[in-house]
């Protein structure tokens, strides 16, 4: 490593690696330079100017976002000459600035209004009238007043650099020039908000925000998105009772500021008036809407009798349900109920990923290893509509530290466009795989990405090519909803318990998977939790007595002979665990009048039943799952507790249980789908969806597919 550079920032001796920027330099040391256009991680511009500094010895003033350290470099940050030259940049970007403080949403969180507080002049040399644009809506989310923008380009940079869509750019010059979208007067792009949040002024503003709030009047809760496996931080804006908005401009989290459409806008599910608001008791043909007292004693009563003779009775559980009432849920099954028929809609073969693995170290990749890793391998996935977390880190590292990135998929990806993209239907993945060896084996490391196509004995022989190559490989299993990999973790399996332990250890036979109890024509009893099994496949045993606990009368609840509701995950405190294993605390934001969280609803039902569950309050049962839950022992609770990420260690050992790869049912969901969840968001079935579809994108450049013998690679120049 170089030797650092020393040098003095106002007075302070300091040193820094060779090629750091002033800016980032005086950061490190506590000083705070103004900008606009500069943010960390894109393009720099130097655009705005507000980042001026005095250099000794150079004849005039420099921007700090491009200029890097040098040895015995004196600067000053806020000499008056300094301050002199941001007062006057500031003068000049409020020439046609409108100064509508009091209306404009940014209000509070401005940071030119910031910069004018602090530099400003009291008065204008500028007497001309202001030049007016009228406002321009280019999505239901985005609106655009061209007078308020200050021309820093953040929005274009994090579009193009970050997420790869290039909705955006400058069109005409000089006086008139203003951010354009890239089909003439709308968006075709992601829709998910970032070049609002990433705007340092008012010109972008947001469609479920806009005219409704100011900052200080809202309650901020950190908690993890309901929406897809990745985990990111987003924080709820609560007022009244209501989620006005979220994003994570705190950076806190695994994902930074990053979020898709689904974390920054898909919240409104939360206040749909579908919500179910009171339990619901068939009476007759027909539901009628009841006492909690009353619905827990008559599901109570029926599983007592129920167990009493022996009956079949079975549980599916949910992969958006939190680690602490999954647990609990598997406990009633096995401990009250004495049955190992439970089980959850599987979206990736985890499982098999853990026994294949068994007994290696550091061979599951956290999502921060995305980031920083060499090179990596997308196999059957689209990332960036599927997993756009993933898609981002993966696209950072390709900028950021030139990392090698290779996609082995059916369609189109944005990975083509920056990697090497190949085409491959589903099955004829090792073919291809077999084509880059060499290519692979020439990296120094590397991680696989793996979609639901690979499962079964697939896995294995992903992990053998893997260990073929002689390098270090990590692997990650690509799970579909929030707590996917907390479900299989927690024990939803008919055979194997939290830990992935096998349900002998506790006297049980493996027990019926979710496919064996919907067919099964002598089932009598069927607890249905956050899950929608009926959607897609019927129950077999028509007069079996079926509850359901969940948020809207789905096509599984409309069935149902007892109806709970049930709290979102934005409702209710406690613990999940993304697709890569970075277990995150959820807290509650708002609240909907007569719902109980599900951790409450299997406590309750226990209690009723005259069964003891152990703990039932969520801190406890998190300190029970970390003293018996294989690779949760010991996880940092204050780390969790205080909104931080951290990683579960693999399981070491080999994983007994029946591999059931036809049961891996993966739901395709893109940015715009969140599987059942996702009907009842408004805004995103509201939006014009680009591109639509898995595999299917306007910004992609083509590849010839692999097939007759034929294989053309398309990798970035």
């Amino acid at each position: 490593m170089a030797d650092p550079v020393k040098f003095t920032i106002d007075g302070r001796p300091m040193q820094a690696a060779p090629g750091t920027l002033l800016i980032n330099a005086a950061k490190e040391a506590g000083i705070a330079i103004p900008s606009f256009c500069y943010y960390d991680g894109l393009a720099l511009q130097a655009a705005c100017r507000m980042c001026l500094v005095e250099v000794e010895k150079t004849p005039k003033l420099q921007v700090a976002c491009t200029t890097p350290v040098a040895e015995g470099m004196v600067v000053q940050t806020d000499s008056p000459q300094v301050r002199q030259a941001r007062k006057g940049m500031l003068e000049f970007l409020l020439t046609n600035h409108p100064l509508d403080c009091p209306v404009c949403d940014k209000g509070g969180e401005c940071e030119l209004q910031d910069m004018v507080f602090r530099y400003g002049a009291g008065e204008s040399r500028y007497v001309e009238s202001k030049l007016h644009v009228d406002e321009k809506q280019w999505s239901p989310i985005v609106f655009y007043d061209a007078p308020r923008c200050i021309l820093c380009y953040r929005c274009v940079r994090i579009c193009g650099e970050g997420l790869g869509v290039g909705a955006l750019g400058i069109g005409n010059r000089g006086a008139a020039a203003e951010i354009v979208p890239n089909r003439g007067d709308h968006l075709e792009c992601d829709e998910c908000g970032a070049c609002i949040d990433i705007c340092p002024v008012g010109a972008l503003t947001s469609g479920t925000y806009r005219y409704k709030t100011r900052p200080w009047e809202m309650e901020h809760i950190g908690t993890i998105c309901t929406h897809c496996s990745n985990g990111c931080k987003t924080t709820l804006g609560v007022r009244n009772g209501n989620i006005i908005r979220a994003n994570n401009r705190d950076r806190s989290g695994v994902n930074g500021e990053f979020l898709c459409v689904k974390g920054r806008y898909a919240f409104d599910f939360n206040e749909n008036p579908e919500r179910l608001t009171a339990p619901l008791l068939r009476a007759g043909g027909e539901f009628k809407p009841v006492s909690w007292a009353i619905a827990l004693a008559t599901v109570a009563k029926k599983l007592s009798e129920l167990k009493a003779r022996h009956g079949k009775f079975g549980v599916i559980g949910s992969n958006r349900t939190t680690n602490e009432e999954n647990y609990q849920l598997q406990k009633f099954a096995r401990l009250v109920m004495g049955t190992s028929n439970i089980d959850h809609h599987r979206t990736g073969d985890f499982a098999t990923l853990l026994d294949t693995l068994s007994g290696r170290a550091n061979a599951l990749a956290t999502t921060a290893d995305v980031y920083t890793t060499k090179a990596a391998l997308v196999i059957h996935s689209d990332l960036a509509q599927e997993h756009p977390l993933l898609a981002f880190q993966l696209r950072a590292n390709s900028r950021h530290h030139k990392a090698h990135v290779y996609a082995v998929t059916p369609g189109p990806v944005r990975e083509d466009n920056y990697g090497t993209g190949v085409r491959a239907d589903p099955g004829r993945e090792f073919e291809v795989l077999a084509t880059l060896r060499e290519k692979l084996a020439a990296e120094t490391e590397l991680i696989f990405l793996f979609g639901a196509a690979i499962k079964g004995a697939a896995i294995r022989q992903l992990v053998e090519f893997g260990d073929s190559l002689g390098i270090p490989v990590k692997y990650i299993c690509l799970l579909d909803y929030s707590n996917s990999r907390g479900a299989s973790d927690m024990g939803l399996l008919p055979d194997l318990l939290p830990g992935y332990r096998h349900v002998s250890e506790i006297g049980l036979d493996p027990g019926m998977d979710c496919d064996q109890m919907l067919s099964d024509p002598n089932l009598e009893a069927l607890w249905v939790v956050g899950s929608n099994p009926l959607a897609r496949q019927s129950l077999g045993a028509t007069n079996a007595f079926l509850v359901v606990s969940d948020l809207f009368l789905t096509e599984t609840a409309r069935r149902a002979d007892v109806v709970f509701p049930a709290m979102s995950a934005y409702e209710k405190n406690g613990t999940v665990t993304n697709v890569c294993g970075d277990v995150q605390k959820l807290s509650r934001g708002p609240k909907t009048m007569g719902t109980k969280s599900d951790l409450d609803i299997v406590a309750l039902l226990a209690r009723e039943m005259r069964a003891d569950l152990g703990p039932t309050k969520v801190d406890d049962v998190f300190q029970e799952i970390r003293r018996t839950v294989r690779g949760y022992e010991n996880l940092p609770f204050g780390v969790i507790e205080t909104g931080g990420a951290a990683a579960t260690a693999p399981v070491h050992g080999p994983v007994r249980f029946e591999s059931r790869p036809e049961l891996i049912r993966p739901t395709a969901n893109g940015l715009f789908t969140s599987g059942t969840l996702g009907r009842f968001s408004g805004m995103l079935n509201g939006l014009i969806e680009s591109p639509g579809a898995l595999y299917r994108d306007p910004h992609v450049r083509p590849v010839i597919e692999f097939g007759s013998g034929q294989l053309e690679m398309v990798q970035d120049k």
